[in-house]
């Protein structure tokens, strides 16, 4: 689906903010095209259909980390002139050497403090952090680096007795992404799942959280997205 036709049907559904995702693997939106061409993007994103962007993913296919920072200052600097005040990288994949991630990561957030700009990390399974004690070390470890929660990640595969407390991590939180999620199946229809909405939103108001909530529903063979999407900010509006 075009970008314009997405971002049309996103407002078409009554949601005013949107997490832009700048992910080498689009077909639109790659970090390596803001790199070479910013003003261009900035231009074909200054019309977003009613759309206030709330948060930027970014996602570098790189693995030479001079490059890799290169790439991520050129989002930041989109993400300044857009006025977007928190991005979410993803973790090294689980195994990869701790310190190198660290002294990766630690460029970027020092890059992203010149401008104001907060770092999420995403946690996630089978990345570095799907481990709650490696979220906070690496928070720890690098100044000014957060958490971008994905509650899905810590209830997928884990039974409802043995799953991690995200809770304490929770005060490292400046970003959320929702979706409804089994012990067998990572996405199922709102409602149908066992993440426990209310209570996690509860939790992070108890943290004085102050940073969005994002719907990341998967599109799926015979999954109405739209619907879903309409189903979850109606529940979102109802426990806020």
């Amino acid at each position: 689906m075009p970008l314009s036709q997405a971002l049309e049907k996103i407002a078409d559904l009554e949601y005013t903010y949107v997490e832009l995702m700048f992910h080498e693997s689009n077909d639109y939106l790659k970090p390596s095209v803001i790199q070479n061409q910013l003003p261009e993007v900035h231009r074909q994103l200054k019309n977003l259909y009613r759309l206030t962007p709330g948060c930027f993913s970014v996602e570098i296919d790189s693995e030479d980390t001079k490059e890799y920072v290169n790439q991520f200052v050129a989002c930041l600097k989109l993400a300044r002139v857009m006025q977007v005040v928190t991005i979410t990288l993803r973790a090294a994949p689980k195994g990869f050497p701790f310190n190198e991630e660290v002294e990766r990561l630690r460029k970027c957030v020092e890059e992203a403090n010149k401008r104001g700009i907060v770092i999420g990390l995403l946690t996630e399974r089978d990345r570095l952090t799907e481990d709650l004690e490696t979220c906070k070390s690496l928070c720890s470890l690098i100044p000014g680096m957060q958490l971008t929660l994905d509650p899905s990640h810590f209830v997928y595969k884990y039974h409802e007795m043995n799953r991690p407390n995200i809770e304490t991590i929770m005060d490292k939180v400046c970003h959320v992404r929702l979706r409804d999620t089994k012990e067998k199946k990572f996405q199922v229809c709102v409602g149908q799942g066992e993440i426990e909405f209310g209570q996690i939103l509860t939790r992070l108001l108890q943290h004085g959280y102050r940073g969005g909530l994002s719907v990341d529903i998967i599109p799926e063979k015979d999954l109405d997205v739209a619907q879903e999407m309409r189903k979850m900010r109606l529940l979102m509006e109802s426990l806020l």
